[in-house]
């Protein structure tokens, strides 16, 4: 093997006993070259994970075929939530083994966030959620109930500053401004005038979503150490005892089991397959590459198909008009959640620092 000098010509470059010669090393070159992923190495969830958090939390819509039903059949919100998130658990059996090898490995601070998730966002929020729905009866009641889901990004926003320590670029302020906007927009068209509901209602709604917000950034933090699967898993095992221990507090001496009928089975199976099962196995996919600024406005995505819902014809949907106002919010959500995505992918929406415990360095996303 020789180099060129460009004072005397080649010089002998001496091989190694044993050393690849020129043609070896082709070979070995472009057998490395095979086995790389041609294009952008990143799966099409990673690219879009924006748009496939507003695609999980429009699933969530789903609810409102079954959890009202529910409800109007006198069922209490811990004994919903509990056979709900039971349910939900056994589609987790045949992932079992492979979710207890993860969780030998994680850390404290995963089994933490973990342990947190299943309390708080899944056990309380959600009896919270479907308590609110008890006492939404009065007129415009209902619409204030989501209406007041609008307040998740202003304390997911806040919480993934103080636990993530993420920090937004210029670009991102207003974006959020349209998303929220688009959202406000959405929700209020179906409120003929100032909101009407119970205050009981309202107090539990915001309980839930506060949970909901803590839930979106400690999600992030757990699937740093463990995969998408493991985390919804345990949210929903984890929970299990939780509700269990309200449903008997809550019982007021009857029997926590009292109430159910078999009719009942397609409405609980609906809940924990779609906006359970499917729609949160989605969205934890998704937040592994979405930072969780964006992932809290990316989940407007649930009031604004929920009004789409209620639209809908019968017995697809509630009927009820569809305005312009509502088409407006909704194109105006579509678009600042999609730039979202665009720029979270040239690194110019959200930084993260490495004290959030993330990472080490500060990274972009």
């Amino acid at each position: 093997m020789v180099a060129s000098d460009p004072r005397s010509g080649p010089v002998p470059i001496p091989l190694r006993r044993g050393a690849a010669r020129p043609r070896e090393l082709l070979l070995i070159s472009r057998a490395v070259e095979a086995k790389q992923p041609s294009g952008d190495p990143k799966s099409l969830v990673d690219r879009y994970s924006a748009l496939f958090i507003a695609l999980a939390a429009a699933l969530w819509a789903a609810d409102a075929y079954f959890r009202p039903a529910l409800v109007k059949d006198g069922l209490s919100s811990s004994q919903i939530v509990l056979v709900e998130d039971l349910l939900i658990s056994l589609c987790f059996l045949p992932m079992a083994r492979g979710v207890v090898r993860e969780l030998r490995r994680a850390s404290w601070k995963s089994w933490l966030a973990l342990a947190i998730i299943a309390a708080g966002p899944q056990a309380f929020a959600t009896v919270l959620f479907t308590r609110s729905l008890s006492y939404a009866t009065t007129p415009g009641a209902e619409s204030e109930v989501y209406l007041l889901y609008l307040l998740q990004p202003v304390f997911g926003l806040g919480m993934s500053w103080l636990i993530l320590r993420e920090r937004r670029g210029a670009s991102f302020w207003p974006l959020a401004a349209v998303a929220l906007a688009g959202a406000a927009l959405i929700v209020t068209a179906q409120i003929p005038g100032a909101p009407t509901g119970a205050l009981l209602a309202a107090v539990f709604v915001v309980g839930a979503v506060v949970l909901w917000a803590a839930g979106t950034v400690l999600g992030r933090l757990a699937l740093h150490d463990v995969s998408f699967t493991t985390t919804t898993a345990m949210r929903f095992t984890l929970a299990l005892p939780i509700l269990f221990v309200l449903l008997l507090t809550s019982s007021g001496g009857h029997s926590p089991l009292a109430g159910y009928t078999a009719g009942e089975l397609p409405a609980f199976l609906g809940i924990a397959l779609i906006p359970g099962f499917l729609a949160l196995l989605l969205y934890y996919r998704a937040l592994s590459s979405t930072p969780a600024s964006v992932s809290t406005l990316a989940e407007l995505g649930y009031p604004a198909a929920l009004f789409l819902v209620f639209s809908l014809p019968a017995p697809y949907g509630f009927a009820a008009p569809l305005r312009p106002q509502e088409i407006v919010g909704a194109v105006l959500l579509a678009i600042s959640v999609t730039t979202m995505n665009l720029l979270k992918g040239r690194g110019q929406l959200v930084t993260l620092r490495g004290r959030s415990g993330l990472s080490a360095e500060p990274e972009t996303v």
